[in-house]
C-alpha cells in the first residue's frame, strides 16, 4: 500500500487533535463485524477507514467479532470475514477478538448497573415495549416493572442467566430517561434471552448483550481510542457515553461517517442473504453480488477497491455513488497490469484460402502496451481461424470497418486480409468466410493501402475451448433500494453464458483468480477452483468503455 500523505477529512483531524491535546497517547482502532453474512463493498470503505488510521498513526486495528446474537451468526461467516479482509491488505495480527470473549465481564458489569439503581428487569413483551418508548413527538411511560428492587433484579437477572425463564419473556434495560428527546435513552435493552447454541461459547450462556451494551465496553477492554462508525450510530452516542460514564471505565471516543450507498445494488445484509436463501444469486460470491467474495471472484484487485475507497472519501452527508467509478477504478489497475490475450466469445470460422494448409507460424504479440516489462509471447497462426462473428458483415453497415464482401482488414500482430467469400448454411447464416492473404503485409504492413479495421482472432487447431460469463449490473435501476420488493427489479441480463468460446493457447493453464485484458472484449478473470465446471471458465469483470472517464470530461 502507499506510503503517500493522506488527504485530510473530519476522522483524520480528529484523531491528529485528540493525539495532539493528548487525549489519547496512541491510535486504537477497530473493525466490528457481526457474523451473520459476507462483507461487501460498504465495509471495505469501514475496514479502510479504521485500519489505514491506525496505519497512518503507528497505531493498530483491532478485528473483533459482534458476535451477540447467536440465531443468525455462523463460522462460515467468520471465516469468510477473515479472509476478506486480509484479501484486501490488511491485517490485525495478534488482535483478533470477539464480544463473546467479555460475555463474563459484560454481565458482572451489567450487575453493577443494577446495585448502582441504573438497570432493571422488565416484564414487558416486545410489543408493549414498543408501545410504552412513545415517539419521537411523545415521551415514553415508565415500565410497571421499573421500580423493582435492586435485590429482586439482582435475582431474576441470575435467574435469567441460569435459564429458568422463556426467550422474550425478560429483558435486562438500563435505566436511564423515558422522556428523552433522544429514543434510544428510554431504558434500552441489555439483555434478552435467547436459548440458542453459539457458535463459539456453545450452551454457556442463554442470555445474549445487545450491540449498544457490549459494543461500547467492548471498546473499553480493548483499550480502543476512536471508535468509528457509521451515521445512523450517531444517535447512539449518547448511549455509548453514558454506559461508559456510569461504570468509569476506559472512555474511546465514537466518531461517524456517512455509509456508503451504489447504485444499481443494494448494501442490506438482510436483502443480500434473502438472495441468496431464494436462489436468485448463486451464493455470497456469485460475482454479480457487492460482497468482497463476488468482486473477487468477478476479478476485481484489492488495489482497486482500496483506491475507490479512497475516491470516494470521508464525509458527513449520506450520498449515492455511481457504480461506473468502481468500474473506473478496476479498469485503470487492470490496463497497468493485466496481460493482453486473444479471445473469440462467438466464433466465426475463416479459412485463408492462399494460405499454405500445413503451415503454422509463430507470431509475436505484446503483452501489455502499458508495461514494457511484461514482454512478448508467441502467437500461432495458421490456415483456418476463428474471428468474431460481429467483426463480419454482409451487408456491411454504414461506417463498417471490419471485414465484408471486398474488404480488407488487418488480422492483430498477423497479416492483412481480404474477403473474397462467404458459405452459408441452410437458414442463410454465414458459417464461413473465405479470405486470401498479403505474404508481404506481415505484422500488419498495408504497404500503403488505406486499411481501418483491426481485429482479433485465434488459431483453429490451437485454440483451447472456453466459457465466458458476461456478468452486468446486479439490479435494473439505480436505486433498488427504493423499492418495495427488490426481487422485482432484479436485472433479467445480469448474466449471459456463452459455451463453446475459443482462446488462445497460452491461456490453457490459467490459474484461478488471474486476470487478462481479452483484446477489444474487456477484462477477464479465470473463475475460482470452487466453482469450476469442467473446463476454464472465464468471468467478465468489466468492458473496455469507460463511463466514467467521459463523464468526467464533460463535467471538465
Amino acid at each position: 500500500m502507499s506510503d503517500a500523505p493522506k488527504p485530510s477529512n473530519f476522522i483524520r483531524d480528529a484523531v491528529i487533535e485528540d493525539l495532539q491535546t493528548r487525549r489519547f497517547k496512541g491510535v486504537v482502532t477497530r473493525f466490528p463485524p457481526e457474523p451473520n453474512g459476507y462483507l461487501h463493498i460498504g465495509h471495505a470503505q469501514a475496514i479502510s477507514i479504521d485500519f489505514g488510521a491506525a496505519r497512518e498513526f503507528g497505531g493498530r486495528c483491532h478485528l473483533r467479532f459482534d458476535d451477540t446474537n447467536p440465531a443468525k451468526e455462523s463460522q462460515e461467516y467468520v471465516d469468510a470475514i477473515m479472509r476478506d479482509v486480509r484479501w484486501l491488505g490488511f491485517d490485525w495480527g495478534e488482535h483478533l477478538y470477539h464480544a463473546s470473549d467479555y460475555f463474563e465481564q459484560l454481565y458482572e458489569w451489567a450487575v453493577q448497573l443494577i446495585k448502582m439503581g441504573k438497570a432493571y428487569v422488565d416484564d414487558l413483551t416486545a410489543d408493549q415495549m414498543s408501545e410504552y418508548r412513545g415517539t419521537l413527538t411523545e415521551p415514553g411511560r415508565e415500565s410497571p416493572y421499573r421500580n423493582r428492587s435492586v435485590a429482586e433484579n439482582l435475582g431474576l437477572f441470575e435467574r435469567m442467566r441460569h435459564g429458568e425463564f422463556e426467550d422474550g419473556s425478560k429483558t435486562l434495560r438500563a435505566k436511564i430517561d423515558m422522556s428523552s428527546g433522544n429514543i434510544n435513552l428510554r431504558d434500552p435493552v441489555m439483555y434478552r434471552i435467547r436459548k440458542a447454541t453459539h457458535q463459539r461459547t456453545g450452551d454457556t450462556w442463554c442470555i445474549y448483550p445487545m450491540y449498544d451494551w457490549a459494543h461500547g465496553q467492548s471498546d473499553s477492554i480493548e483499550g480502543v481510542t476512536h471508535s468509528i462508525c457509521t451515521l445512523e450510530y450517531e444517535d447512539h452516542r449518547p448511549l455509548y457515553d453514558w454506559y461508559l460514564e456510569q461504570l468509569a471505565i476506559h472512555h474511546p471516543r465514537q466518531i461517524e461517517f456517512a455509509r456508503l450507498n451504489l447504485s444499481h445494488t443494494v448494501m442490506s445484509k438482510r436483502k443480500l442473504l434473502t438472495l441468496v436463501e431464494e436462489g436468485l444469486v448463486s451464493g455470497w460470491d456469485d460475482p454479480r453480488m457487492p460482497t468482497l467474495a463476488g468482486l473477487r471472484r468477478r476479478g476485481y484487485t484489492p488495489e482497486a477497491i482500496r483506491d475507490f475507497c479512497e475516491r470516494v472519501g470521508v464525509t458527513k452527508a449520506a450520498n449515492l455513488r455511481d457504480i461506473a467509478l468502481l468500474e473506473h477504478c478496476v479498469r485503470e489497475d487492470l490496463n497497468r497490469r493485466a496481460l493482453r490475450r486473444m479471445a473469440v466469445l462467438r466464433p466465426l470460422r475463416l479459412v485463408i484460402e492462399n494460405y499454405p494448409e500445413e503451415r503454422v507460424e509463430e507470431l509475436d504479440a505484446v503483452n501489455n502496451p502499458e508495461d514494457a516489462r511484461a514482454g512478448t509471447r508467441k502467437v500461432p497462426f495458421s490456415r483456418v481461424l476463428y474471428i468474431e462473428q460481429d467483426d463480419f458483415r454482409d451487408p456491411p453497415p454504414p461506417k463498417y470497418f471490419r471485414l465484408s464482401p471486398g474488404a480488407e482488414v488487418r488480422l492483430r500482430y498477423a497479416y492483412v486480409v481480404k474477403c473474397t467469400g462467404v458459405v452459408k448454411g441452410l437458414g442463410g447464416e454465414v458459417t464461413e468466410v473465405r479470405c486470401t492473404y498479403d505474404p508481404a503485409s506481415r505484422g500488419g504492413d498495408s504497404r500503403g493501402r488505406k486499411v481501418k479495421g483491426t481485429i482479433h482472432w485465434v488459431s483453429a487447431s490451437h485454440a483451447v475451448p472456453a466459457e465466458v460469463r458476461l456478468y452486468d449490473n446486479l439490479f435494473s435501476v439505480p436505486k433498488p433500494d427504493e423499492v418495495e420488493d427488490v426481487k422485482t427489479v432484479l436485472n433479467p441480463r445480469s448474466l449471459e453464458t456463452l459455451t463453446g468460446c475459443r482462446v488462445e493457447p497460452s491461456l490453457a493453464g490459467a490459474a484461478p483468480e488471474s486476470r487478462y485484458q481479452f483484446e477489444r472484449q474487456g477484462y477477464f478473470c479465470v473463475d475460482g477452483p470452487d466453482s469450476l465446471p469442467a473446463g476454464l471458465v472465464f468471468n467478465r469483470t468489466v468492458g473496455l468503455r469507460d463511463t466514467w472517464a467521459k463523464i468526467e470530461a464533460a463535467r471538465a
